[in-house]
């Protein structure tokens, strides 16, 4: 029986984790060489390519003397914490991949805390050692304390540390002695990562992702944990609610490189895919069908923000999109929660509207972008956090806010954070540039980014994570501008948009077709106005000499999805298109 080791790889956003598996891959060399090699193999979604981030969890499958290594990628953003959970629960030890210069960041710490729970074992690689100023020998220091922190235990606290650089495809156990590839790494993985455990008995396997494929339906994905599963026999699926379900396995799979290899039975320890089975939802349990037994349940943290969903009812409705209407939009979040555990969706007294729960902007961003670009248009709401109610007290979610910013520029973070009811807690310097630490509430954070950006002229390193519920901060004091709004339908003139310009920044070009109620810019004051931009210049046959001067428009404000749904307030939608993002009134006369 083939030797199995099951690792987890987790590490902060660009730390360079999915480099680190593409050398893996190299080095075990699954790939044909006779086709074009592309890099980041894993990131194959078009939204992690452009972003540089880990959305969803991958697979891959390497051999390496005679042992097979699984290697799941996670993500590195707490927001997307429903896949780190399900992901972890496949491993039997994790590669906690560490930038030498920046060290444990947030967001690692989250995925590490999960790792550590469930008594992972953990390799700790420091990564990009060819770093100007790194400092490895710190960061080591830094992961042990992380790690104490956590309350790792004593085996877990004697872990092993690697160091290298992916990037240039080497690992050494001394940082100052550089080696030719990364057999180092993979020989740490066999001494120090447990044998993926055979145990007898009925078989069980908790299903912790799905696939889909056209040809085949729905795929369940995990890790055998007793006995084996046969191709064409019968088993039970214990759902969630207690509830089994006669089921037949069509067809197995096991991971192998980057593809998958059809076989005839599954060894407890190993992770496969499993073809043939309808109805099911992760989390359900595959179990004998004489005596079923269930696993427990993945848990998964609660979602801490809710977004209001809605059709497009603008003036511009269904010029761009190709799915528009309510039956549309409902089909597809609900759809969305069945692979997407972190994400709830609640229906409203209306037919058209939806509240949907997740763990953050950026996950609920992901999801309206994805949406966007397979064809819908939609209408959503403020961003709101979701407030309990704990020991008869008001409470809600805070943050961990890390920033990062030059030391002459650290006076305008701090002032900005404290505004939004932000406490510092820790100031020191990092190389060049001077760490911030601050405890806020969760609301504190929407439309915070813009203005700390803009502060610090786009040099601020901005990451948090979520601390826990605590009691209610109140209203903040801050003030905010009002909007431009276009009173008007039609083009807008390149001559109203310069005599306005005084009056504030605009979020548009001229000749841009615009409606009436649409936010068109930002007012220099705190109250809204109206303006007509469609008006032309009046025309004559006389020319008066100096005052036909070609106009000089200022460029327009281009935000980016993540930012229109933090700068929108409570009596505005953001409409999002294939093609456009607008900012409007919902009721504007």
């Amino acid at each position: 029986m083939q030797s199995i080791r099951n690792i987890a790889i987790i590490a902060h956003v660009d730390h360079g984790k999915t480099t680190l598996v593409d050398k893996i891959i190299d080095q075990a060399k699954i790939l044909d060489e006779r086709k074009e090699r592309t890099d980041l193999l894993l990131d194959n979604n078009d939204l992690e390519r452009e972003r540089g981030i880990t959305i969803l969890s991958k697979n891959v499958s390497v051999n390496y003397k005679g042992v097979k290594i699984n290697v799941i990628d996670t993500p590195g953003h707490a927001d997307f914490g429903g896949e780190v959970e399900r992901v972890l629960k496949m491993a039997d030890g994790v590669l906690l991949l560490v930038d030498a210069f920046e060290g444990p960041m947030p967001q690692t710490r989250f995925v590490l805390g999960k790792a550590l729970e469930l008594g992972l074992t953990p390799i700790v690689v420091v990564n990009k050692v060819d770093k100007e100023n790194c400092t490895p020998d710190l960061v080591h220091e830094k992961v042990f304390d992380l790690m104490f922190a956590l309350d790792a235990t004593e085996e877990q606290l004697e872990f092993k540390t690697i160091y290298g650089s992916a990037k240039n495809g080497w690992m050494s156990q001394d940082w100052q002695e550089p080696t030719e590839n990364i057999i180092p790494l993979l020989d740490a993985v066999l001494e120090t990562i447990p044998e993926a455990p055979y145990r007898e008995g009925t078989p069980q396997m908790q299903i912790t992702s799905l696939d889909y494929s056209s040809f085949k339906g729905r795929i369940a994905i995990g890790r055998v944990y007793r006995g084996d599963l046969e191709k064409n026999k019968d088993y039970m699926l214990c759902k969630a609610d207690g509830t089994t379900k006669k089921v037949r396995i069509k067809e197995l799979h096991v991971f192998e490189g980057m593809g998958k290899a059809e076989t005839d039975k599954v060894r407890s320890g190993d992770i496969c895919a499993v073809t043939g089975i309808d109805d099911f939802e992760i989390g359900d349990t595959i179990a004998d069908l004489e005596n079923p037994e269930a696993l427990p349940r993945i848990e998964v943290d609660k979602p801490t923000m809710s977004m209001l969903f809605t059709i497009n009812n603008s003036p511009f409705y269904g010029k761009e999109g190709k799915y528009v209407t309510s039956r549309h939009l409902r089909d597809r979040l609900y759809k969305e929660t069945e692979k997407n555990l972190a994400l709830r969706v609640e229906d409203t007294d209306t037919e058209d509207k939806f509240n949907v729960f997740g763990r953050g902007i950026l996950h609920l961003s992901v999801l309206i972008e994805t949406m966007r670009r397979e064809g819908y248009e939609l209408q959503v709401g403020r961003p709101q956090v979701i407030l309990k109610e704990i020991d008869g007290k008001q409470c809600e979610p805070y943050e961990t806010l890390v920033i990062d910013v030059p030391e002459e520029l650290a006076s305008k973070a701090i002032n900005l954070v404290t505004m939004r009811k932000g406490d510092l807690l820790v100031m020191e310097p990092k190389g060049d540039l001077q760490h911030l630490e601050f405890d806020i509430p969760s609301r504190g954070l929407i439309g915070l980014r813009n203005k700390l950006l803009t502060a610090t002229q786009g040099e601020a390193i901005i990451n948090h994570r979520l601390r826990g519920y605590d009691a209610y901060k109140g209203e903040f004091s801050e003030l905010v501008n009002g909007a431009i709004i276009s009173s008007e339908a039609g083009k807008a003139t390149a001559y109203a948009i310069d005599r306005l310009q005084d009056r504030g920044k605009f979020f548009i070009d001229p000749n841009q077709e615009i409606y009436k109620g649409q936010v068109v810019g930002e007012n220099a004051k705190q109250d809204d106005l109206a303006v007509n931009l469609i008006k032309g210049k009046k025309l004559t046959n006389v020319r008066a000499s100096g005052s036909d001067d070609g106009v000089k428009i200022a460029p327009k404000i281009d935000m980016s999805l993540e930012e229109c749904m933090e700068y929108i307030k409570d009596d505005e939608y953001l409409e999002v298109t294939p093609e456009n993002l607008r900012i409007r009134k919902i009721n504007f006369r």
